[in-house]
């Protein structure tokens, strides 16, 4: 009997050691993705399994017409947009990515926490494409580019296709050193699915404790996480898509890269995509005073507290001879437009 009943517990052990693997599986973006060499061998092609995601994230959207609006959630919602637009355009991409200033271990994991609250995978991930995109912008190998493969790829379709899926991490080595940011890259959808959750029960106490508010637990889910997180999503593959295709040109660069004041404006800054693939190790992107450039404002005030510092310029070369493509002017005067 002794046997048989340490038998059932072994098996019923090793039963929820199985289900808590699987959940643990399900979770790692990095399972299943060791033969890298043989994933990006397959073509490029939409995966229904990769559209889920962002299918019910716009779905999501649509549950404003259950829930309603308050002032509170919309506020929330804008507040939360611009808050993790700033994580991935100062961190994932002009920290992390280019390595155009310095931080702090604690600071480059506090803002690689809430950029991967904006449902755009790790902050590996996210590097290693965007060095890869600069190495091979608009050619053959370019994963997103629209003069190549259309607008629609350039802006999600190229997120769906599983050859695009794993990290390489030996493109990152200087990021893949870190394994507090190693866990956010791999556990990559559980950041985003913890802060819905931690959305939704804020809502709740608002609601119970703040009822003046008018918001509620749904509505804050609605609002702050499905549609701030959507907008910032297409917001941000802009840049992929439309700042090769709409704007003007600067510099000759051997891409399609264009400036755009408006993509500018929804993105904090990172629609000047001409000045940056030419300069990309600057950590400013709009060069001249009336190029506005809002997480360059923000990381300067931030160099100020000391939480970051070594925000690398603008080459004088940007103002003085290189400036290819002509306007007619004396672009060396132009040195006092700077900010």
């Amino acid at each position: 009997m002794k046997q048989k009943m340490s038998h059932a517990t072994k098996t019923k052990s090793a039963g929820g050691g199985n289900v808590l693997r699987s959940v643990v599986h399900w979770f790692d973006s990095d399972y299943g993705n060791e033969n890298l060499a043989a994933i990006r061998a397959k073509p490029d092609k939409i995966e229904v399994m990769r559209v889920l995601p962002f299918l019910l994230l716009h779905l999501g959207c649509l549950g404003v017409f259950v829930v309603g609006w308050s002032w509170t959630a919309v506020a929330i919602a804008v507040f939360l947009y611009l808050v993790r637009m700033f994580a991935i355009t100062g961190f994932y991409h002009r920290y992390f990515s280019h390595k155009t200033f310095h931080t702090s271990r604690l600071a480059q994991f506090i803002f690689a926490l809430i950029g991967a609250t904006a449902v755009q995978r790790g902050p590996l991930w996210w590097s290693y494409q965007h060095r890869h995109h600069h190495k091979h912008s608009d050619d053959e190998e370019d994963v997103h580019s629209p003069t190549l493969r259309g607008f629609w790829w350039s802006h999600i379709g190229w997120i769906t296709s599983a050859r695009n899926f794993p990290t390489d991490y030996s493109q990152v080595r200087d990021l893949a050193k870190f394994p507090e940011l190693v866990f956010l890259n791999r556990f990559d959808s559980l950041v985003p699915a913890l802060f819905a959750v931690a959305l939704f029960t804020l809502g709740y106490f608002l609601g119970e404790f703040s009822p003046s508010l008018g918001v509620t637990s749904w509505q804050l889910l609605v609002w702050g996480f499905f549609i701030s997180t959507t907008v910032l999503f297409h917001a941000t593959s802009s840049i992929n898509s439309l700042a090769h295709l709409l704007g003007k040109r600067r510099y000759e660069t051997k891409d399609n890269s264009r400036n755009s004041l408006f993509l500018a404006l929804i993105t904090l800054g990172e629609g000047w995509h001409n000045n940056h693939h030419r300069y990309m190790n600057a950590t400013r992107q709009g060069f001249y005073w009336w190029e506005i450039d809002i997480s360059y404002y923000l990381l300067k005030a931030l160099s100020w507290t000391g939480l970051i510092w070594n925000l690398k310029p603008v080459p004088l070369t940007a103002y003085e001879n290189d400036h290819p493509i002509r306007t007619g002017k004396n672009l060396s005067a132009n040195h006092s437009h700077r900010a």
